[in-house]
């Protein structure tokens, strides 16, 4: 029981009960309560600050989501709480618990960078993404300003078109009309010209005919004379 209670008061603290020097080899370990079964030279041994600087052969590697590694001497530190007093089943349930909580803490501070960094990228990402959205938006306004305003355009020319093409049909029918009417009354000049010709030419020869006649009763006149 007394290692189960120093075991979850070590993983009580969490990762800001100690901190590590990784790569150092120096790490301090804080935050441990006095338990009545655990003498108070371990106590020490376990806050001393130079402990992990006597470790020099590695007996577990813990890894930090696979990609960093830690190495602890937990044979060296299991020998030095049995040195301080402690029994062999306590310094390694001790141990045991020192290098789980060690797991846990670098475990979620490998979560919490990573989760940073996706969200850096995330946002990195959607930066851009959303000036896209933004540029689309407004391309599809313009574009649909600008059919809106050709739309305009080409209802406008549609009808001034038409308004010219009535125009000049109209104007084609007024020339029509002018030149039938035109035509009619030339034709109605030419036919009483030839009719004032065809009277003209029956006076003159009414005429030619009246002159003949006289001409000749003249002469016959002059021929009974002279006989």
């Amino acid at each position: 029981m007394a290692v189960m209670a120093a075991c979850k008061r070590v993983g009580q603290f969490g990762p800001n009960s100690y901190s590590w020097m990784i790569g150092g080899g120096v790490s301090r370990f804080e935050g441990l309560v006095v338990s009545p079964t655990i003498p108070p030279s371990a106590i020490r041994l376990l806050a001393s600050p130079t402990l992990f600087s006597q470790w020099r052969h590695c007996s577990q590697l813990v890894k930090s989501n696979g990609k960093r590694l830690f190495l602890i001497d937990t044979l060296a530190l299991v020998r030095r709480l049995e040195a301080e007093g402690l029994p062999s089943k306590q310094a390694e349930a001790i141990t045991a618990a020192m290098t789980e909580v060690l797991n846990d803490s670098l475990e979620n501070v490998s979560l919490s960078v990573v989760s940073k960094f996706e969200m850096q990228k995330e946002l990195h990402f959607s930066v851009p993404q959303h000036e896209n959205e933004k540029l689309r938006n407004d391309i599809e306004k313009m574009r649909s300003e600008l059919r809106h305003e050709i739309d305009k355009v080409t209802a406008g020319q549609r009808l001034d078109l038409n308004l010219e093409r009535g125009r000049i049909r109209d104007e084609l029918s007024n020339q029509s009309a002018g030149t039938s009417n035109l035509t009619n009354k030339l034709d109605r000049e030419i036919h009483a010209l030839k009719a004032h010709l065809e009277a003209a030419k029956y006076d003159l020869i009414k005429y030619c005919i009246g002159t003949l006649v006289s001409i000749s009763a003249v002469g016959l006149a002059v021929v009974r004379v002279l006989l």
